[in-house]
């Protein structure tokens, strides 16, 4: 890349990661047929399958080319993005895949500014994950921001999982996180995904934020369509909304690619996966190309496998 990232916008890649160390959570392994709720099925997971059968139209006819919906909002004191995504996997493999916050380290460590994963007891016993997070994929790990998150299982049932997750600050004037993640399972073979993510920040860096994205990040787009640009191609979203889409895609993708090949084995067959999926969305995730960044995880890896 030509220039260094302002430090929100590398900040706020990472928020999305969160959501993902929640799936660590066990859920049991039967599944239930959603095709007809059961009269047993909690209120949370009868909601979420409500929520399904809302977006199906929107799930059927996605721009992704999958059964994706990505929506986007400012909120009075920050930002939210939330995904929603029908995968081919049932709820059982999902829960014994990712089973373990060691596993979310796999997951988390697939994005290239994400340079370190450590997994520690946390207050009241809960995890932290702490995630080691460069401004630009290029910094060295001792100018990383060590990000510490907990998370609080709400629900854990055959049909339905609910994770609850929050950090009261973060750098640069973030605060107030707020992630959750729910699934549900729509059949024997497919599941239903929501996964939202909030946070706060002060109106100095909602300004500074919004400057860096008028200027050097002029060229950033999101996901959404506004319109069409003069040349009758579509005109996508900018600015703050822009980015919680990027961030918010890139991290379903690095979830999607360690479903679909997980084990202690197969890091380079994830990595690949999540590289040639974001490829597939050049204008808004192309960052290097793939010799880097497999040459920045080789090099995680020996780092990491030198201080074990």
């Amino acid at each position: 890349m030509s220039s260094s990232p302002h430090p929100l916008a590398s900040w706020t890649r990472t928020l999305a990661g969160a959501l993902l160390l929640a799936v660590s959570a066990q859920v049991p392994a039967a599944a239930p047929d959603a095709q007809a709720a059961p009269a047993s099925a909690s209120a949370p997971a009868q909601a979420l399958r409500a929520t399904h059968q809302r977006l199906s139209d929107k799930l059927d006819h996605s721009s992704f080319g999958r059964p994706v919906q990505l929506d986007s909002v400012e909120t009075a004191d920050g930002l939210q993005g939330d995904v929603y995504a029908v995968v081919d996997h049932p709820l059982a493999e999902i829960s014994a895949t990712l089973k373990g916050s060691a596993h979310w380290c796999d997951v988390l460590t697939l994005h290239i500014n994400n340079r370190r994963c450590q997994v520690a007891a946390g207050p009241q016993g809960r995890e932290t994950l702490t995630l080691y997070v460069v401004r630009r994929y290029d910094k060295p790990l001792d100018d990383a921001f060590e990000l510490p998150f907990v998370y609080r299982v709400a629900s854990a049932t055959p049909e339905h999982l609910s994770v609850e997750l929050t950090a009261q600050s973060g750098p640069l004037g973030t605060s107030n996180y707020r992630v959750t993640l729910e699934a549900v399972a729509l059949d024997e073979r497919k599941s239903f995904l929501h996964f939202s993510y909030s946070y706060d920040h002060n109106a100095m860096v909602r300004l500074g934020t919004m400057a860096y994205l008028a200027t050097f990040g002029s060229d950033k787009v999101g996901f959404t369509v506004v319109g069409k640009t003069a040349e009758g191609q579509p005109d996508y979203i900018r600015g703050l909304r822009g980015l919680v889409e990027r961030n918010a895609m890139r991290y379903f993708l690095t979830l999607d690619a360690y479903l679909a090949a997980p084990g202690a084995d197969q890091a380079d067959r994830r990595q690949r996966r999540w590289f040639a999926a974001a490829e597939q969305y050049p204008r808004q995730l192309h960052e290097v190309e793939l010799d880097t960044y497999l040459a920045l995880k080789r090099e995680d890896k020996q780092r990491d496998g030198a201080v074990k």
